[in-house]
């Protein structure tokens, strides 16, 4: 026993709403083998190294933040702002830390704008794990190729081997990175990318035949088309009579568009079915036969993405789900434009309640 280091006082845990400190002063002990009789002070496992707070009362901290504000909780908690990043760059790694999963099972991609409009984008990679959970792997500060396939080529060799299939978008980058690093997973579009881009290739021959129609016809049969957008974009089956009756008067001056939507209705009910990839596969080579009997050209850039769907008959549904509780956290916040502080603060809305019950 040589002495005992200075006072300390940590922040604790309140009690009954009054503010709790602990002091403490931790003892020192001479080793009398070692060159120098160093004394080294004797470690102690409740307070975090360099904190001004216990451990317990950190994880309060963290947990009274998933899904709030820094300073929601610095009111809260009488804490400074400061003290809780602290607190948050402290506990919270600044990148994926790969020791936690046993296996990626489905790799999402998608991009989110961090500012208002369409720039300035940043890709969240994700993952749905075995189990069903979402968790987030990385904030990747572009969505070139080069930067997506330098972080799969991060991915531990190991849990590569796990991961079957990836949700993205239809952007290029993504999948030439994709089939670069991970040759064998199978890259999966969304349905619902797939059925944007097929209603948007029915609603551009829409508007060249309304343009069309609005030089030939005179003004006052023009005008009892107009209401024609909202019926034409909405499924069939939804369609009131009245808007029914818009779609045939429609019809009737451009039928080029009634065996359009007829062919865009029929490719949504066989998405509807509970098909099995050799069944989906028939009835798309009969669609796209179809088509191009028919001459319709308009639904000739997806018709290679369509397939991809029934492969697993997976979809991005949980990336969707994660950019929307992103979008939350950006108004929670006021924006969050440090990648770093991003990936912390989605980790712990994601994972907060595992960590810290």
């Amino acid at each position: 026993m040589h002495g005992y280091s200075e006072w300390i006082q940590l922040g604790h845990l309140p009690i009954l709403g009054r503010a709790v400190y602990l002091r403490y002063r931790a003892k020192r002990f001479e080793c009398p083998y070692c060159e120098g009789h160093p004394t080294p002070t004797q470690p102690v496992v409740w307070p975090t190294p360099n904190s001004p707070y216990t451990r317990a009362y950190e994880d309060h901290i963290l947990k009274m933040l998933i899904n709030s504000t820094v300073q929601d909780v610095s009111l809260k908690e009488q804490v400074g702002y400061d003290g809780i990043l602290g607190i948050v760059e402290r506990r919270i790694a600044s990148s994926v830390e790969w020791s936690r999963y046993g296996d990626l099972s489905v790799l999402g991609l998608d991009e989110i704008a961090l500012t208002k409009g369409h720039g300035d984008f940043v890709v969240i990679v994700s993952s749905r794990l075995s189990t069903g959970q979402v968790v987030v792997l990385a904030v990747l500060p572009d969505r070139t190729k080069a930067t997506v396939q330098a972080f799969l080529e991060s991915i531990p060799t190991v849990l590569k081997a796990t991961m079957h299939s990836v949700c993205t978008d239809m952007y290029e980058g993504y999948r030439q990175a994709v089939q670069t690093v991970l040759p064998d997973a199978q890259v999966v579009v969304d349905r619902f990318h797939v059925t944007k881009l097929y209603r948007q290739a029915a609603s551009k021959v829409r508007q060249a035949e309304m343009k069309r129609l609005k030089k030939s016809l005179p003004t006052a049969q023009y005008d009892t088309l107009k209401a024609c957008r909202h019926a034409f974009w909405k499924n069939y089956v939804d369609l009131t009579n009245e808007e029914q009756q818009v779609l045939e008067r429609l019809f009737d001056y451009a039928p080029k568009l009634r065996l359009v939507h007829a062919f865009r209705e029929g490719l949504r009910a066989i998405f509807e079915r509970s098909l099995t990839k050799v069944q989906a596969q028939d009835q798309l080579k009969a669609w796209m036969f179809l088509v191009r009997e028919q001459h319709i050209e308009c639904f000739e850039p997806f018709l290679k993405t369509l397939t991809n769907f029934f492969v697993q008959r997976l979809t991005s549904g949980f990336v969707e789900g994660l950019n929307n509780k992103i979008k939350v956290l950006k108004r929670r916040t006021f924006g969050l434009s440090n990648l770093t502080h991003l990936f912390q603060r989605l980790f712990l809305d994601l994972e907060g309640y595992q960590l810290w019950p």
